[in-house]
């Protein structure tokens, strides 16, 4: 590589304009004068020197230097089309050859939404990745949220430091795959592990659930820091939570963390990183009452869609509301069970932190309360400013919740903790989001999936196709979602898509492809690459193939074929011809597997 530059494209008498001058051409080795050729190849415009080449490179002098500088100025419509809405391109040199290419946030984007509308028209399942996982609880609520609005998901790379957490997200979260790849590390280690990290699969949704030590009121006080990134331990971690997004590319993402989170350094990062990156973002506090929660927590949600996918929080379906009660997710607890206690010692706590003007209380609900304190990952450590349940009878006696009605109390079956010690079950629930929240919040982001998917009803070269006739015999593997005419001088390769209503259709790349009268290109097949230019507009094109074009039948098949063919008319007694030809005994070989050249006359347009 000579060089490197960001180009804006501007606008010419209404057509795009890509000016490029001294250093841009001249680090290529090309200077004023120089002839040159356009190729359209791969999604990529490439300058390339030739002395005979149909372009020249102009010149301007210098009158501080009586220099003449190099300029090459390309303003056409047709031979940008590659570019077709975007704002800038990267310029990449070699020695007599200057690229122009996508920026890699464009490319990113057309991939990951190409992959998205294929593998929705296809009906494969969306591959969900996960960060920060723990439980697999988050995970939990998005494929909910994405099966009750129809659409298919697995888990795909899933990252929780703990790896006994990953061992108990896989059998009982609901939501891994047999190709559900854990990742049972720091997720600032793996981020920046290069032989790892190229290994991970593209996703078409991403969640992830920061630890929010760093950025909770309590975490904060707790350690004396004054703002979130100070934490040593997760206050830097969206730095590698970005760098894993952008290696996954998903369509989507969504994010959770305490509410104050928005107002960090970490939340502004991720705004405009993710913005830089080609996505709109969308922030809102989702309210656990809202959901007809018990627990009224609120979480910070922010979700990232690819630019062009509409998405708006007033798609998202509020429940209707409903009046619970703590007796509805209550267990049946014996009266003399030995869970019950008088807890004195935190009574005893209460009565000193009131006489010392401290404002800790104990916090106590019964069957008919339509609400709970919020129930945290120490749960089990019996501490005094965590919700107990009173007995039915005695006032005396208190309980701490069981880890199924907390599980209850976070909208999940408690299946989802199930064999899991007091301890961990809590300490996974406790840093939780709701379910509910979440799972309309992903419910919301399939919809925007198959607006975005399904807009136009054109989701494949298929269906653009058939929008142009009725009939299409031979259609593409790879889709192209514009068309445009050749021009004369310019030098297009790629494949051959489209072959049939008296049109050839080639891919150049990045979603264009080049139109082909069919009797111009009469040798081409389907599939085929080919090296096209045309001397002039009304000229006939000179066509370089440059894969040879397919036989009906390989000619060393056909010997295999005439061989067993001879066989059965006269049984071989040689035993030798029989190694010659490859010991065709076990070979049994259908010809009509293997279509003939299609010599038809194609049907005419019109």
């Amino acid at each position: 590589m000579r060089g490197y530059f960001v180009k804006n494209i501007g606008q010419n008498r209404g057509k795009p304009r890509i000016w490029l001058q001294n250093q841009e051409v001249s680090a290529a080795g090309l200077k004023a004068g120089d002839r040159f050729d356009v190729h359209l190849k791969g999604g990529t415009v490439t300058i390339r020197a030739n002395p005979d080449g149909s372009r020249v490179v102009s010149g301007k002098e210098n009158k501080a230097t009586g220099q003449v500088n190099p300029i090459i100025d390309i303003n056409s419509q047709e031979l940008l089309a590659l570019f077709d809405g975007m704002s800038a391109i990267r310029l990449v040199q070699r020695e007599g050859e200057i690229y122009l290419l996508p920026l890699a946030t464009e490319l990113r984007k057309k991939e990951r939404s190409t992959r998205l509308k294929q593998k929705m028209a296809n009906g494969e399942p969306l591959l969900v990745g996960s960060l920060s996982h723990g439980g697999g609880l988050l995970a939990n609520a998005v494929h909910e949220g994405l099966s009750r609005a129809g659409i298919q998901s697995k888990a795909g790379m899933v990252n929780e430091i703990r790896p006994e957490l990953l061992e108990h997200s896989e059998g009982h979260s609901g939501v891994w795959a047999d190709t559900t790849i854990p990742v049972a590390a720091p997720m600032q280690e793996f981020a920046f592990d290069d032989a790892a990290t190229r290994h991970i699969p593209k996703h078409e949704i991403m969640e992830a659930g920061l630890p929010c030590s760093g950025a909770s009121t309590s975490g904060r006080a707790k350690r004396g820091t004054a703002k979130a990134e100070d934490h040593p331990l997760v206050g830097h971690l969206v730095v590698a939570a970005l760098v894993i997004l952008s290696k996954a590319n998903p369509a989507v993402i969504l994010l959770e963390n305490v509410v104050p989170y928005a107002s960090t350094a970490s939340a502004s990062i991720l705004r405009n990183q993710l913005r830089d990156m080609g996505y709109s973002t969308h922030e809102t506090v989702l309210k656990g009452a809202d959901f007809n929660a018990l627990e009224h927590r609120d979480r910070w949600c922010m979700v990232a869609v690819t630019e062009g996918m509409h998405f708006s929080w007033d798609m998202l379906q509020m429940p209707e509301k409903q009046t619970l009660k703590l007796s509805d997710i209550l267990d049946d607890i014996p009266d003399d069970d030995p869970s019950w206690s008088q807890m004195t010692g935190l009574k005893a706590k209460q009565e000193r932190d009131i006489a010392a003007g401290k404002g800790f209380r104990m916090q106590t609900f019964g069957p008919e309360d339509t609400k709970i304190a919020t129930m945290t990952k120490g749960m089990a450590k019996n501490r005094s400013t965590d919700p107990k349940i009173k007995h039915p009878s005695n006032p005396d006696l208190l309980r701490i919740p069981t880890p199924a009605e907390h599980a209850r109390v976070k909208q999940y079956p408690p299946s989802i903790v199930e064999g899991l010690s007091k301890t961990l079950a809590h300490e996974i629930l406790g840093q939780a989001v709701l379910r509910e929240p979440f799972a309309q919040t992903a419910g919301a982001l399939a919809e925007s999936i198959k607006l975005f998917a399904f807009e136009n009803g054109i989701t494949d070269m298929s269906t653009l196709v058939n929008a142009m006739a009725n009939e299409v015999t031979d259609t593409a593997g790879m889709v192209v979602s514009e068309i445009r005419q050749p021009l004369a001088g310019v030098i297009y390769e790629g494949p051959v898509t489209v072959n049939d209503l008296g049109m050839v259709i080639q891919d150049i790349g990045n979603g264009v492809g080049i139109l082909h009268r069919q009797d111009a290109l009469q040798s081409a097949r389907l599939g085929e690459v080919l090296k096209v230019c045309y001397p002039s507009v009304k000229s006939q094109p000179v066509v370089d193939h440059l894969d040879a074009q397919a036989f009906a039948m390989a000619p060393m098949l056909k010997h295999i074929i005439d061989m067993q063919n001879a066989k059965a008319e006269k049984p071989e007694t040689d035993e030798s011809a029989n190694n010659a030809s490859g010991t065709t005994d076990e070979i049994e070989i259908n010809p009509d597997l293997f279509d003939a050249p299609n010599n038809k006359t194609m049907p005419r347009m019109g």
